[in-house]
């Protein structure tokens, strides 16, 4: 799954997102709306760790939702 389609599926994806960084609010997945470069700001601002583990984490993360948008079909 591109990130363009995380962006457009940001409503259905938000509680996976939210499983994988609990303490993410609701509050902060609307405001970040998708948009990748606001979820890893948020990330880092949150979690207090550095840009690249974030990267590292979205990237897995990303990974995982191809892996279960594949399993639906």
């Amino acid at each position: 799954m591109n990130w363009d389609q995380i962006e457009g599926n940001w409503k259905q994806l938000k509680g996976n997102v939210k499983q994988q960084w609990g303490k993410l609010t609701d509050d902060h997945l609307d405001v970040i709306a998708g948009k990748r470069d606001h979820l890893v700001g948020k990330i880092q601002e949150v979690y207090g760790i550095s840009k690249e583990e974030v990267e590292t984490q979205l990237s897995d993360w990303q990974k995982l939702q191809k892996e279960h948008d594949c399993s639906k079909h």
